[in-house]
């Protein structure tokens, strides 16, 4: 018997890629736009940030994706400027501490305390995000329990980078800062965090008094590796 052949209908993966390209190009268009053009903005002019653009943030950062969906984000906004001061001044002190104890020139440690505590203090916002292990799954080997502390980080670090996009998408500028990585028992005891938030990064929030840096990117095929086929890489 003759075989028949059967024809799909279904259409294929290039064809509903191109349809979602042709119905949706202005969205594509404005999000790829807005990655490309978001730049680390570290001067902020005065204007103060309503308190209802910095929900808009944190409800951006809490839709990034999640180990498990687990979540283990937690966000201290620091608008109050004796809080920004206490916390600056707390995280300037053990910058100095550190950078004494490796035996740097003291007038090149406290140019860079000076810069930092006026990057932290001057910034109209300042959101700590912190990671929370509480809701995480545990293990009682060491392997598993460090893969699964760094799903947890991992999971913070997208929610932050969904914060800085919507702040850039608001006509806000922002900064992520990792200096909390250094001293997270500083910003806990400085801001009186719980026990188990523990603080990952500091974004600094503001008007921009700038456009920022311009920063260039090597090709991604310069980062990449592609195993498309069988034999070429």
């Amino acid at each position: 018997m003759p075989r028949t052949m059967t024809i799909s209908t279904e259409p294929s993966v290039a064809d509903v890629l191109r349809e979602k390209s042709r119905t949706n190009s202005s969205g594509a268009d404005e999000i790829l736009g807005l990655i490309h053009s978001r730049r680390s903005i570290r001067r902020y002019r005065a204007d103060p940030i309503p308190r209802e653009a910095i929900d808009r943030l944190l409800d951006a950062a809490i839709w990034a994706p999640s180990a498990h969906n687990r979540q283990p984000w937690r966000f201290a906004v620091v608008a109050a400027p004796d809080a920004k001061e206490r916390l600056a001044s707390a995280m300037g002190d053990r910058l100095r501490a550190d950078r004494l104890r490796d035996g740097d020139a003291p007038e090149v440690v406290e140019q860079d305390v000076r810069r930092s505590r006026e990057r932290i203090a001057g910034a109209p916002i300042v959101v700590v995000a912190c990671l929370s292990m509480r809701d995480m799954d545990r293990y009682p080997d060491e392997r598993r329990a460090a893969a699964e502390r760094t799903m947890a980080i991992q999971s913070v670090a997208a929610s932050i980078q969904n914060l800085l996009l919507a702040a850039h998408a608001l006509g806000l500028g922002a900064c992520w800062m990792c200096a909390p990585l250094f001293c997270p028992d500083t910003l806990r005891a400085a801001l009186a965090l719980p026990d188990d938030w523990e603080a990952q990064a500091l974004i600094t929030i503001g008007v921009p008094a700038d456009e920022g840096k311009p920063r260039g990117r090597e090709t991604s095929h310069a980062k990449s590796a592609y195993y498309w086929d069988t034999d070429e890489r």
